[in-house]
This record gives structure tokens, sequence and C-alpha cells, in this order.
């Protein structure tokens, strides 16, 4: 076997990740899919949340969010962030860092629409990450933007994608005795070639 073959073996590591997703998708009970973002404030003081990956292209990593939120804020003004990825069924994990764009056009609109009525909805109608009188007064403002928009809203210009951009991604895989594998993959910038090198556990 190679350095890096059996679970590691590849030379894109955006193929890698999605290989290793799909395997977690047939084993893992709830959200395959689930990464803990980690982004900071203007303060520099770090933040982390779990949100949903949506996709894995060709060169990055995308999830979706209000942009009002802490989390978009936070990435608006640093325009970088990291998340980790974790399958405890596999014992494996992908950390990921990069700098982060938006998605705000056609691919935003039809993830958008290929969500249920009530998520488009929700959407619409959550400020989110800001304080909330009652879970009844978010209810009434689903009932008003149920009757504003019908069933069929449209994306709001306050929903989007954000794109994670990577210059950094590392696989990991649990070992033995903790004598984890971890493979990390290195590029100074988003066209630039990768550099791969194994760490110690």
């Amino acid at each position: 076997m190679s350095e890096r073959g059996g679970i590691f073996a590849g030379d894109d590591p955006f193929v890698l990740a999605r290989r290793w997703l799909a395997e977690a998708e047939a084993v893992e009970p709830n959200d395959p899919n689930a990464i803990a973002l980690s982004t900071v404030d203007k303060d520099g003081m770090p933040n982390a949340r779990m949100v949903l990956l949506k996709d894995i292209e060709d060169d990055a990593f995308v999830f979706y969010t209000n942009y009002g939120s802490a989390k978009a804020q936070e990435i608006d003004h640093a325009g970088k962030a990291a998340f980790v990825m974790h399958w405890k069924s596999l014992r494996r994990q992908i950390r990921v860092r990069g700098t982060v764009t938006r998605e705000e056009g056609a691919q935003a609109d039809a993830y958008y629409q290929s969500r249920s009525l009530k998520s488009r909805l929700g959407a619409w109608a959550s400020h989110q990450s800001q304080p909330l009188k009652s879970r009844n007064s978010l209810m009434a403002d689903v009932a008003r933007v149920t009757a504003a928009h019908g069933t069929s809203p449209s994306r709001p210009v306050f929903w989007g994608g954000y794109r994670i951009h990577p210059t950094e991604i590392e696989f990991w895989a649990d070992g033995a005795f903790r004598l984890h594998d971890r493979f990390r993959w290195v590029r100074n910038a988003c066209d630039a070639d990768w550099d791969v090198a194994r760490l110690s556990p």
C-alpha cells in the first residue's frame, strides 16, 4: 500500500472529501453533512456552531444561512472561516480552513427552492441570532410571511450561501493505540497546487 493508499488514496482532496461523506451517509444516523463551523468576531473572539454542509464543489465547500446571523456577520468581517466534520461511526474527520465568498446567485435560488415550504417561510420569518420575545411571536411572524408570500416564496435577499475556498484540508482517521493517521493538504492560494504531508498523531 502506498503512503496515501486505502481510505486516503487520491490526488484531489475534494474528490476524497466527497467519498468520505458518501461513506458516512450510509452509516451515520443523523446529519452526516453536519459541520462545526468556526468564525471570529471583530474583537478576535472565536465562535462555533453546527451547520449543514450542502455541497462539496470541485474547489470549495458550500453552506447556507441568514446573512444577518452572527456567523454571517463574522464571516463578512473576517473573510475567513474553518470547520470540522466528524463521523463517530467511521472514526474519521475532515478539518478545513480557508477564505470565504458569498453565493447569492442562481445556485442559491435553486437550493432555496429545493427546501420544504416550511423551511422557506421560516427563512423569511426568522431574524436569526436576534433576541426573540417568545416562540409565539415567532409563530406569528411565520403566519404573517405565509400570508404575504403564499406557497411559492422567492429567496429572501438576506438569505443565501457561503463558499469556503480552502487553503488547508486535513483528513484524520482513528488509529490503534491512538496512533492516528493524519494527512494535511496545504496551498498558498486557492489557485495554487497542493502540498501533502503526513502529520504525527
